[in-house]
């Protein structure tokens, strides 16, 4: 009598541990199968399949003019709907607007400390990431006649040079490099970026200008580079931010993963960059 009963309960207890074992499992993959379908993401981080829409507005450097130009093409080409618009000047200045309130989704700047002028005020969403980097190099009107050779050359008497403003990246970057080398130099002119420096250079206002490669490389025929060994001592890092009040978050963040994605690190690195 006794075995006959307890071979009933042992089977409705073994019974009653399989259903709440189902039961689990099927809690379990309801969880996962909500979960997976809400944060599908591709292998660069961003959504899979993203609607986006909207201005993503950019503040960047004034070298990146020609690569972040070519970048924004193609993002309004993968995101129908989309447009990029892009203020580019020296990183100081933009700093400056976007501690001040100048709408803004993503800054990207010449060097960290521009960058800081930012996140010290804590205006930038996260952790600002470093995704290229460039190196000075002398820019001389075609033919470079003056036979400018090293920074030591651009003291030359009669020769008129061009820096960018010292308050700016390639400025800072540029008088890293002269007193590393020892070189005093009084140039004719300080510009607000490196842009307005090469400008000088190609209409032959000025005979030379210390730039970075990238521009020398923009610009074509219109300049003749010269590299010089203290360049490598004065390279600037550009990091890249979302910024916290971004009126289009998540197209801002499809842009810098564009940006440091395999595609993007190609256009830049053809511009002339260096990789971070």
């Amino acid at each position: 009598m006794t075995r006959s009963v307890r071979r009933p309960r042992r089977m409705l207890q073994l019974a009653g541990a399989g259903a709440a074992a189902v039961m689990a499992l099927s809690a379990c993959s309801s969880s996962s199968d909500s979960s997976g379908s809400s944060g599908s993401t591709d292998s660069s981080g961003t959504p899979a399949s993203p609607k986006l829409s909207g201005t993503v507005t950019v503040f960047a450097a004034a070298s990146l003019k020609e690569s972040f130009t070519a970048l924004g093409k193609e993002f309004e080409k993968q995101h129908q709907g989309t447009k990029v618009s892009f203020d580019f000047g020296g990183s100081d200045t933009l700093a400056a607007n976007i501690t001040g309130g100048a709408p803004a989704d993503v800054f990207a700047a010449a060097s960290p400390r521009t960058m800081a002028v930012v996140t010290d005020r804590k205006d930038t969403a996260g952790t600002p990431v470093t995704f290229v980097r460039n190196q000075l190099e002398i820019a001389t009107v075609p033919g470079n006649p003056h036979k400018i050779s090293s920074l030591k050359d651009l003291t030359k008497s009669g020769l008129k040079v061009v820096l960018c403003d010292k308050t700016v990246p390639c400025g800072a970057a540029a008088q890293k490099a002269l007193d590393a080398s020892g070189v005093k130099l009084t140039p004719v002119s300080y510009e607000q970026d490196v842009k307005g420096a090469l400008t000088k250079v190609e209409l032959k206002e000025a005979d030379a200008a210390v730039v970075y490669k990238t521009d020398v490389k923009a610009a074509g025929g219109k300049v003749e580079g010269v590299e010089f060994p203290e360049s490598a001592g004065a390279v600037n890092d550009y990091p890249i931010a979302l910024l916290k009040n971004a009126p289009n978050t998540e197209a801002a963040k499809a842009f810098i993963a564009l940006v440091r994605s395999a595609e993007g690190q190609k256009v830049l690195t053809e511009a002339g960059f260096l990789k971070p």
